[in-house]
């Protein structure tokens, strides 16, 4: 039943003060609301009474849509405030005809802006399904770092023919949720394995097979740990602690689906947040033709944890490793199996091992290593002026203070961010590389044809151009083909070559010298769009032609996985063979990208794979770092695994975060510093690392008038005081460099 209203009349709120939403269950009718593109509608019930209001008397249906953009929408421009974290929640539902698209469909909140300069900013609050069937909440949060002159908010999103419903919508400063503790892994047994008869030992007790298959125990597999759980079980590198193995395999035969093999349910023994590395030995039989998938799994209830893979080519044993961890109790059961190669493959395990990892013992280890890469020895020389100083030089003191690492450690920033204080006074205190999120990408700079937008981009290198940043240049093309504008997907090849050369001439010509590294076509291990459209040559061609454009720019391959044993496709080997493929037509390949997108990372199998791609020879970078958990205290574990293994690696050359604040990352439960400034746990670890890596030396010059001291790279500052009050300061640099320094100075 449609009951008519006045859309343009302003009222007071109908639903607490804490909303900004004026009448937001609709109970003053269409007072304040109003259609986007389409026309609204007042309603106490719908289809005969099926459908019907939950929250006050009302609701609102959108009619009459021709496009996704069409909704529901109300001005909030006087009532929002900068910098503070808004949490929003609407009830929706769908009406469709029978001619109209099927659902569900997405519902989306958004947030349109106008800045006070005229520039417009569409914010995605929220998403999520919706159907006729029933009401559904569309819940999300948003943050504005900069003053408005126009701001709406919008409920929008499915398919032109279907009507959207609106019951209610709140939109509310968010109140702060106290963090969780750290958790508690007192009773956490590091190192045990928690599978039963793991050895094989006791037959098959313990093991069973998922779906038909057919289990049996033979002898003949290696009787040596793998090398990633060897370096976890001993982690400061003693062999003698880690046990062997005694050569016997379970062999899995009669598999009718890639998803049957070997199979225990672990329920009972994992601890909540606690990582668990994964390890073992595999092959695949002889009747395998191509290379074959091979995936340790683990089920919690309905979700799949990928526990590590690697692709088997032929009759050889391969070691797979890989981590998982639970974050949230189980409702049924924890069950770990091992699957993967085509129907009808046989499938060989031995040596399969999950045990909890305990990450302090390896810091240990690894800072052991970190002296050897990045500190170098210094000797301050103090010599006197005078004889009668040189008497008195053994007690002179010196006072050294590290002002600064060298150690490239940067942040991905974005343009709407800049409009935002807090947010630049902790980029620019705490990273000295940047990269753009968004900004140099083709889509962004030109979203349609011919319609370029430079501006953002150019914004952004000023910033750090002022606070003397290096940048990374991210990224000239993008190989996968859902980030390719439409546009580009409709030239033809000539056209599409045409495309290519101008885009890339056009970057690169403009802001030549400005990028210190470029991402030359981004993900090649998981695109092909390019490849595909015009010829193997055009990646290589990329880069010969950047390379000529900017020559001192380093070019940089840039993927995702490589970094954490779990994508075939994005295997350290793959890497290198494409690498290595690109030199050899002549591309001039400056550097290799991790991304670095991890989960429940490892320290030893990101040493392996660091370890496999340094025979390149080239600089690592990790180039989009951020780590996950609801749990800062876990999240803080898991960046201090990433930059402790990255800084004690000699082959990387520097570390880039992918965002630190909450709300501008790319993943969920990612950030190092909340909405409105706080810095949480993972963000205290990274300064505690970052004061960490920072030398301080305070002592007296020997009878021969030296001072030693063995320091990070980076800029300092020393003070030599005399016996008599005499002061000398003077700053230098500790570069690289296996010799020791020699420091001059004269009192």
């Amino acid at each position: 039943m449609a009951i008519g209203g006045d859309a343009g009349k302003v009222i007071g709120d109908g639903a607490g003060d804490d909303n900004i939403i004026l009448n937001p269950e609709f109970d003053n009718g269409l007072d304040n609301w109003s259609g986007s593109g389409c026309k609204i509608e007042l309603h106490d019930s719908l289809d005969d009474g099926k459908v019907v209001p939950v929250n006050g008397k009302y609701f609102v249906a959108a009619t009459g849509r021709t496009d996704t953009w069409n909704g529901v929408q109300q001005d909030v421009t006087s009532r929002l405030q900068r910098k503070l974290l808004y949490e929003v929640a609407a009830t929706v539902r769908l009406s469709c005809a029978a001619a109209a698209p099927s659902l569900p469909c997405d519902v989306r909140t958004t947030l349109a802006v106008q800045t006070p300069d005229g520039r417009q900013q569409y914010i995605s609050v929220a998403k999520c399904q919706a159907s006729d069937k029933e009401w559904v909440q569309l819940q999300g949060k948003f943050l504005l770092n900069s003053n408005v002159a126009k701001a709406g908010i919008y409920i929008e999103g499915p398919p032109a023919g279907v009507d959207l419903l609106l019951d209610s919508l709140v939109v509310k400063h968010a109140q702060k949720a106290t963090p969780a503790p750290a958790p508690d892994f007192q009773n956490v047994e590091y190192g045990a394995n928690v599978l039963q008869n793991s050895d094989l030992d006791d037959g098959l007790n313990g093991w069973f097979g998922l779906g038909s298959c057919t289990l049996s125990v033979h002898d003949g597999a290696p009787r040596v740990l793998p090398f990633m759980a060897r370096e976890s079980l001993s982690p400061l590198g003693d062999d003698d602690d880690a046990p062997p193995l005694n050569g016997k395999h379970i062999h899995v035969t009669n598999r009718a689906q890639t998803w049957m093999g070997p199979a225990q349910i672990i329920t009972d023994k994992l601890a909540l947040y606690a990582t668990y590395q994964v390890s073992a030995w595999v092959r695949v039989g002889a009747t395998a033709t191509t290379p074959q998938n091979i995936n340790v799994a683990v089920a919690v209830d309905s979700q799949w944890l990928n526990g590590g893979q690697v692709l088997a080519r032929d009759g050889r044993w391969y070691e797979i490793g890989g981590s998982f961890r639970v974050e949230s109790k189980p409702s049924s059961r924890v069950m770990l199996y091992v699957q993967g190669p085509d129907p009808g493959v046989d499938l060989m395990v031995a040596g399969l091992q999950v045990f909890a990892v305990d990450r302090k013992s390896r810091v240990k280890h690894l800072r052991k290593l970190t002296d050897k890469v990045r500190k170098r020895d210094v000797v301050v020389k103090v010599t006197a002026s005078s004889s009668a100083g040189a008497a008195a030089a053994g007690e002179t003191e010196v006072r050294v203070r590290q002002v600064s690492n060298s150690f490239p450690l940067g942040a991905c920033i974005m343009r709407t961010n800049m409009d935002n204080e807090d947010y630049v006074d902790f980029f620019t205190k705490h990273f000295n590389w940047a990269v753009f999120g968004n900004e140099l990408k083709w889509y962004w700079t030109e979203p349609q044809k011919g319609q370029l937008n430079y501006a953002d981009a150019d914004d952004l290198l000023k910033l750090c151009d002022d606070h003397n940043m290096c940048v990374r240049g991210h990224c000239i093309f993008w190989e996968v083909d859902n980030a390719v504008q439409q546009w580009v997907k409709t030239l033809s090849t000539d056209d599409l070559t045409a495309a290519v050369t101008s885009r890339i001439n056009g970057l690169l010509t403009r802001y030549k010298g400005r990028f210190r590294h470029y991402d030359v076509n981004n993900e090649m291990l998981h695109g092909s769009f390019y490849q595909d459209k015009l010829g193997k040559e055009i990646r290589a061609e990329m880069f010969r032609t950047a390379g000529q454009l900017d020559p001192d720019a380093l070019l940089f391959v840039n993927d995702y996985n490589v970094e954490s044993m779990c994508d075939v496709r994005a295997t350290p080997e793959a890497y290198i063979e494409q690498i290595t493929g690109l030199q050899q037509q002549g591309a001039p390949v400056g550097g290799v990208g991790l991304q670095g997108h991890v989960s429940n990372p490892v320290g030893p199998v990101v040493r392996s794979v660091l370890d496999r791609l340094a025979v390149l020879g080239l600089p690592l970078w990790f180039t989009e770092l951020d780590v996950s958990s609801a749990n800062e205290h876990v999240r803080a574990d898991d960046l201090e695994v990433m930059l402790r293994e990255a800084y004690a690696h000699p082959a990387v050359d520097g570390v880039v975060l992918w965002g630190f604040w909450e709300l501008f990352m790319s993943r969920d439960d990612a950030h190092l510093v909340d909405a409105e400034g706080e810095v949480n746990e993972a963000g205290k670890r990274l300064l505690q690392l970052k004061k960490e890596w920072l030398t301080r030396a305070h002592g007296h010059a020997d009878g021969n008038g030296e001072f030693r001291f063995r320091g990070y790279h980076g800029a300092y500052r020393v003070d030599v005081v005399t016996p008599a009050g005499g002061k000398v300061s003077q700053e230098f640099t500790v570069d690289k460099d296996d010799s020791p320094l020699v420091l001059n100075i004269t009192v």
